[in-house]
């Protein structure tokens, strides 16, 4: 059965946030909010040595694309990104780009300052995607296959489980099917 609607366009696990454009691989949803973050990191580092508005709407901006362009089955990756590009491109970027010229200590303060200026930009970012994620998961419903529902049928080895039916041989009977075991007296 195809999830395809004829007035709208792609299928639901295909589409982006809205129906009639094609979603994009998870891959290029993360590699969009990953080269965004840099160059606002890399322009504000260079600007004014630490991480400020250019930074801001760059990673912002990159972060919501990312959850609003994805294809609706690959939200994971965009939902938890924010934080993780924050991690890691702030501190390799200011380390690469930085002026650096004096010890460990200094070198510790020059990178850990940016970073904590960009906690609420990325508390921002990060509560913007998780909520893009959630509104697109509950809106583009796939049917009773949906992911949310599945999850109650999910087993211990990640595999889905058979909805089981009553056991006994009215159940066998009432599914059509004999019981081969001899009849109790």
């Amino acid at each position: 059965m195809s999830n395809r609607d004829t007035r709208t366009g792609w299928p639901v696990p295909e589409r982006s946030a809205l129906a009639t454009v094609l979603g994009i691989p998870p891959l290029a949803a993360v590699g969009l909010a990953f080269v965004l973050t840099a160059l606002g990191v890399f322009v504000d580092v260079l600007r004014i040595g630490t991480v400020g508005v250019v930074f801001t709407i760059a990673y912002v901006l990159g972060c919501v694309l990312a959850a609003l362009w994805v294809r609706r089955r690959n939200l994971f990756g965009p939902m938890v990104q924010p934080p993780l590009l924050a991690a890691v491109l702030i501190p390799v970027l200011v380390l690469l780009v930085g002026k650096s010229g004096g010890g460990m200590t200094e070198t510790l303060l020059m990178v850990g300052a940016p970073l904590v200026n960009a906690f609420p930009t990325m508390a921002v970012a990060t509560g913007l995607s998780l909520l893009i994620g959630l509104i697109r998961l509950i809106v583009q419903r796939t049917g009773p296959e949906d992911a949310l529902t599945r999850l109650g049928r999910i087993g211990v080895g990640g595999a889905e489980a058979e909805v089981s039916e009553p056991r006994g041989s009215g159940a066998a009977r009432a599914a059509g099917r004999t019981s081969r075991s001899p009849r109790r007296s």
